[in-house]
């Protein structure tokens, strides 16, 4: 037999996910819909197969849903999306369907690392135990944490070629309705024109700048633009990016796979005694 490629969902699994996606609880459901929470909870966990249609359907509206009549080809809600019923807590209790539970890959996924941002740790000297998922308990945090994936999915990037000089790069990341949420800008030059000798047409560019909005940062945009400046860079011939950075510049370009090139300048500085 074939695999299944429309596997049946189970009611309790698609009304949590239709709860995640509304941001509501429980409570908060029966309270828009008149279902006792008790119902909800019990079809939640499977013990009310024999659920009322009208029940059923009263559930689904509250939380921004539709029931209706499918066909093989239509589209319902992803294995993916309701997957993440079956993940637990540590006791064995599902998490709250509407706190939008994500896994910690890195410790800047996880609200509880406030050293990540500042400084570096190896894990044995974390100060407190990472989790292997974590959410937002925070409404509000939640909601600009889904506005900014949906903006980070909608960003388009863009090689502007309309007023920049010849051996210059311009790249913007747009939204789309034409928002430019993030730009990069880069120049070509030739060793043999900076060194003052013959090295065989050594070209490479030159990394100017990278800017993503405040709003967007920490969400992969920057390192988008520098690898659409890689990619381009590959095809049209320099053999090298430099790039001269500062505070937390230098790590984010580490982070894209550049190294420190020591028999490059420095940057150095001499303070005056007053």
């Amino acid at each position: 037999m074939g695999e299944d490629k429309n596997p049946v969902l189970d009611l309790g699994s698609m009304l949590r996910a239709l709860r995640r996606q509304a941001d509501l609880s429980q409570r908060e459901l029966a309270e828009r819909s008149g279902v006792p929470q008790s119902t909800v909870a019990r079809i939640e966990s499977g013990r009310s197969a024999g659920s009322q249609f009208g029940t059923v359907q009263r559930l689904v509206r509250a939380a921004g849903g539709a029931l209706r009549i499918a066909g093989p080809d239509d589209r319902a809600l992803t294995a993916d999306e309701v997957g993440e019923d079956v993940r637990r807590d540590e006791a064995g209790r599902r998490y709250p369907a509407h706190l939008d539970v994500r896994k910690v890959r890195t410790l800047k996924d996880w609200p509880g690392a406030w050293w990540a941002h500042w400084y570096s740790l190896p894990p044995d000297r974390w100060p407190l135990r990472v989790p292997e998922v974590t959410y937002d308990l925070d409404r509000d945090r939640r909601d600009e944490r889904r506005l900014r994936e949906r903006l980070r999915d909608a960003v388009r990037i863009r090689r502007l070629s309309d007023g920049v000089p010849e051996g210059c790069w311009r790249f913007v990341a747009e939204l789309p309705g034409g928002d430019v949420v993030g730009e990069l800008r880069a120049h070509e030059r030739n060793l043999d024109l900076l060194l003052g000798e013959d090295l065989g047409d050594r070209r490479e560019v030159v990394l100017d700048g990278v800017l993503v909005a405040p709003r967007l940062r920490l969400l992969g945009i920057g390192r988008r633009l520098v690898a659409r400046l890689m990619e381009e860079t590959r095809q049209t011939g320099p053999h090298a990016i430099c790039a001269t950075a500062e505070f937390g510049g230098i790590q984010f370009l580490l982070a894209c796979g550049y190294r420190i090139e020591w028999s490059r300048p420095q940057s150095l500085r001499l303070d005056l005694p007053r």
